[in-house]
């Protein structure tokens, strides 16, 4: 995690890009929504806004944390140390160093199992692994930040904090879903009846003239 920061102009740019960025993304999701429609995809309005909310909702946290800030760097494979550092910290630099670590996968904890068929604990680990890549990217590429193992539980924890919150929508779709076949099949079934009917009964009017 590395020595607290306050927010810099940095930090703000990216703050009101996020943002800016909401009608591009919805603009975009129509798009993609529409051609799913025209196509026939099934479901064109829910994978198109999750796909887009997973790449608008993240690119923008993951610009700031991989853009190189003034400082040594390093590498914190201790669990909670920086943590315990930072209870020490000032209340504007916890809240954050908590908040913005929270935030990095948080939105791609909303729609990934709305988009996809997972759960909680999946999206936690993907949450997880997807931390780890940024943190050894940070360590790698030089960026005078310090890699941390607390950014990753840190990160992790926010992309499952946000598979919880949007619980209800997932839960609701994949419930449609799980009725669809049942409700093809049915449709089905009614339209083989009624064809075998008027088969029957055209066999049938075919026996009375004869």
């Amino acid at each position: 995690m590395g020595t607290p920061l306050a927010i810099d102009a940095l930090e703000t740019a990216t703050v009101w890009a996020s943002f800016a960025l909401i009608p591009l993304g919805l603009l975009l999701a129509w798009a993609l929504a529409a051609l799913r429609t025209r196509r026939g995809r099934p479901h064109p309005r829910r994978d198109s806004v999750a796909e887009v909310g997973m790449v608008f909702g993240t690119l923008p946290w993951l610009f700031l944390v991989l853009t190189p800030r003034g400082g040594d760097g390093g590498l914190q494979l201790v669990p909670f140390a920086d943590l315990v550092d930072l209870a020490g910290a000032d209340p504007r630099t916890i809240v954050e160093q908590l908040v913005g670590n929270l935030l990095l996968f948080f939105l791609a904890g909303v729609f990934l199992p709305i988009r996809f068929p997972l759960g909680p604990w999946a999206v936690l680990g993907l949450g997880a692994a997807g931390a780890a890549l940024v943190e050894a990217a940070q360590f790698a590429f030089g960026t005078g930040r310090v890699a941390s193992v607390d950014d990753i539980l840190l990160n992790a924890l926010g992309a499952l904090l946000g598979a919880l919150a949007s619980r209800h929508w997932w839960r609701a779709s994949r419930a449609v879903a799980a009725r669809e076949p049942a409700t093809s099949v049915l449709r089905s079934a009614g339209r083989d009846w009624r064809v075998t009917s008027f088969e029957v009964s055209r066999g049938t009017d075919r026996a009375a003239r004869c």
